[in-house]
Formats: structure tokens, C-alpha cells, sequence
């Protein structure tokens, strides 16, 4: 991308088009790398974490109890299609839920994850523990 572009960040809607560095960016890299402040944020970062292949992000961001030791990387040809945060649900101060639905097409095939997850907030930091179905 030519200097001066400013790419939109994927966990938003186009009526709500945060540039990726103010939005989920901040949190990939930088002074607040991995410091989202609540789950929804988290999940929103991890999110665009997928769509831009960060595997050292999301296994970062995955609470050790659960993660996977290896994550693959996008399949040739994925179109993310969006993100809708259905909910977000704070539990007590350290443990909350967030619903999504995330959406991409692979080979002309549309799919979605309908997702109820699990957060954790340890030592400061936020971890997906896992999800769901709703």
C-alpha cells in the first residue's frame, strides 16, 4: 500500500471503519500489544488476527490450558466477509462471554461461525479459553 492509505480494520463494519492501527492494530503490536482491555476488544482482535494470519497473536491470546500447540494458516483463495459481536457479557471482573457470528467464502462457498466464547483476564491480560456453538 502506497504511504498515506489507511486500511480499515476488519472487526468493524463499514459504517463504523476505525483505521486497523486505532482499532485491533494497537493490540497486535506496539505499546499495548497484548493488552486489550476487555473481552470484546480480545475477540475482535483475534478476529482480525485470522483474517491477516497472525498464528504468534492469536496463540498468544489463547489461555495455555486450552491452546493448540500449531495453527495453520488461511487456506489459498478465503474472503473474509465480516464480523457481527452479537454480545458481551462480563461474568465477574476477570471471566466474560462474547457471541459472534464471523463470516468468510472459500471456493465460491459462503460459511459462518457462530460462536459463544469463553474469556479469561489473568495477571492483566485477557485469553480466549475457548467456545460453542449458541
Amino acid at each position: 500500500m502506497g504511504a498515506g492509505v489507511v486500511t480499515a480494520c476488519p472487526c468493524r463494519t463499514p459504517a463504523d471503519a476505525r483505521p486497523y492501527a486505532a482499532c485491533c492494530g494497537r493490540y497486535h503490536a506496539g505499546p499495548q500489544h497484548l493488552r486489550a482491555p476487555d473481552a470484546e476488544a480480545l475477540m475482535r482482535s483475534r478476529y482480525t488476527a485470522f483474517v491477516r494470519d497472525e498464528l504468534g497473536y492469536l496463540l498468544a491470546t489463547w489461555h495455555p490450558e486450552t491452546r493448540p500447540t500449531t495453527l495453520a494458516p488461511n487456506p489459498p483463495g478465503i474472503k473474509w466477509l465480516g464480523l457481527e459481536v452479537r454480545r458481551h457479557t462480563p461474568l465477574d471482573a476477570d471471566h466474560a462471554t462474547v457471541e459472534f457470528v464471523a463470516r468468510h467464502k472459500l471456493g465460491g462457498r459462503a460459511e459462518r461461525l457462530h460462536e459463544l466464547s469463553r474469556f479469561v483476564r489473568e495477571d492483566g491480560r485477557w485469553y480466549y479459553v475457548d467456545g460453542r456453538t449458541p
